[in-house]
């Protein structure tokens, strides 16, 4: 088994939005890092959200003021710094005369709209659905009024990977397909030994503080050897999502209330598609395992169907996902009152820190980053410097300002006018500036090779592969891209069989170099 030589100052546990945003902030204060996932980047929870940056509208019932006020500061920081994934999105709240009632919206909305620092977004209007467009989805006569308020949308998956590769870019080791199997501390320092789920590799790599950010499987890497006894308990509640062909024209999302008092958006995506979702469901089994019910997919069909003139049935869904939120366990009798602020829990057996992570949204991922450093930094030797650095730099491709998207598209399409405008669009909202860098000197169509469909072309492929981890067509199609939507089934085989014959070994760990 191999052991670097290098005790890095802080090593992670689990590629989500959670740990890649500490990943980021860590080596970004001077400190070494290292990070292992088991699987994909973003291949847990933080691909399978509802793709919102949102304050959580409907968490001001559960009395949860600083979360929300945190979350909606961390709207606008967040479109500040990745303009190109995350976008503006206006919401639409019908009033249903049998549920909450008006002057509650109101209020819940007037503090939405001022108690978190909005500067950019539009605040929130008045609608009458008799006469506006946003009415004419819905069924006639049955909802008059409404409120139009700001959130944003998100590519969550490429949020979690620009993470990860802005923390690479600074000097971090970012292992994928690599699961942690034991973890032991003596003489102040922890010691991760892992397994290359690839190659069967096993190694180990050596740290002064640990940080378990294993989302879902929390507890159990608590198990694999810590000797902590947590205190905290995570709460496991499944959240699934449909996708259905586009229900109408316009560019807003809704926002339904239920009878039983949960909510579902209802959102464009993609261009071509709209989402509903979620579910609140606690969740008993293996999170790798979750899939949406048909209990479920009928929940979200009836719930928006409620409201939409045209029903949604179940031979409507083209796609449906789930995800596993790994919930502090505050003991609330519902999945859907459980709270979604996030809890730390700091061991130190041995005198080796180790930080567990639960809850925790991706509105707040940087805000939770920030929190972690600060709990470590007495066994930090770089913790203070550059503290909140990470809201002001962008993430990579997001090096503009929140209104030169568009402009960039034009950009793309007269430096490579060979593309398409719906090409060059995808791309820019995928990568932003780089995506100048994946397209390098292409004089035309064929110079981006192979052409996989849905303008995924070879020249894109391999760049994914070498800059962002990806490893099979699952990877590209349903994180880094989205296009699993628009490709069919033997196109997705036909990219798999390609990168089987094509890929190029992840370069193995540094065995010697950095501080010791």
């Amino acid at each position: 088994m191999r052991l670097l030589e290098r005790i890095f100052d802080l090593a992670i546990i689990g590629g989500g939005v959670n740990g890649c945003g500490i990943a980021r902030d860590a080596v970004g204060r001077g400190n070494t890092v290292f990070l292992c996932e088991m699987n994909d980047l973003a291949s847990g929870t933080s691909s399978w959200s509802t793709k919102l940056v949102h304050g959580g509208l409907r968490y001001l019932e559960y009395y949860e003021f600083r979360l929300v006020r945190e979350a909606l500061i961390e709207r606008e920081i967040l479109w500040g710094i990745a303009p190109h994934i995350i976008r503006p999105l206006r919401f639409v709240l019908p009033h249903h005369a049998g549920l909450r009632p008006a002057w509650l919206l109101r209020l819940g909305l007037f503090l939405y709209d001022h108690i978190g620092g909005r500067h950019l977004l539009p605040a929130t209007r008045s609608v009458d659905l008799r006469r506006d467009e946003v009415g004419k989805p819905l069924i006639p006569n049955r909802y008059s009024r409404a409120f139009e308020y700001s959130d944003c949308f998100v590519d969550d998956a490429r949020l979690v990977v620009l993470n990860a590769r802005d923390a690479a870019d600074k000097g971090a080791e970012i292992r994928t397909r690599t699961r942690a199997t034991e973890i032991r501390q003596s003489d102040g320092v922890w010691t991760v030994s892992m397994v290359d789920a690839l190659t069967g590799a096993r190694s180990q790599v050596q740290a002064r503080a640990l940080v378990n950010a294993g989302g879902p499987w929390v507890e159990e890497v608590l198990g694999r050897g810590a000797g902590v006894n947590a205190k905290a308990k995570v709460r496991l509640v499944q959240g699934s999502h449909i996708v259905v062909k586009k229900l109408y024209d316009h560019d807003r999302a809704y926002m339904f209330q239920n009878a039983d008092g949960r909510i579902i958006f209802v959102i464009p995506y993609q261009d071509d598609f709209t989402l509903i979702g979620t579910t609140d469901r606690d969740y008993d089994g293996d999170p790798s395992k979750v899939k949406a019910t048909p209990e479920e997919i009928q929940y979200l069909c009836a719930a928006a169907s409620e409201y939409l003139a045209k029903p949604v049935t179940q031979d409507d869904v083209v796609w449906t996902y789930s995800g596993v939120r790994p919930l502090y366990d505050d003991g609330a009798s519902e999945a859907k009152a459980a709270t979604r602020d996030y809890v730390f829990e700091l061991d130190t057996p041995g005198g080796a820190p180790l930080l567990s992570i639960y809850g925790g949204k991706i509105t707040t991922y940087r805000r939770l980053a920030e929190e972690a450093l600060e709990r470590l930094s007495p066994y930090l030797r770089s913790a203070k410097a550059r503290e909140g650095w990470t809201g002001k730099w962008p993430l990579p491709g997001g090096d503009m300002d929140v209104s030169a998207v568009d402009g960039l598209i034009g950009e793309l399409q007269r430096g490579y006018p060979f593309l398409g405008h719906e090409h060059a669009r995808r791309l820019a909202r995928a990568y932003g500036t780089r995506a100048i860098k994946l397209l390098g000197d292409a004089r035309s169509a064929a110079d981006l090779g192979q052409a996989f469909g849905a303008t995924l072309t070879e020249r894109e492929v391999r760049y994914l592969m070498a800059n962002e981890w990806a490893v099979t067509a699952e990877d590209i199609v349903w994180r880094r891209t989205k296009l699993g939507l628009r490709l069919s089934a033997d196109e997705i085989a036909a990219l798999d069989d390609w990168i089987r014959t094509h890929a190029v070994p992840q370069s193995p760990l540094l065995e010697a170099g950095g501080r010791s």
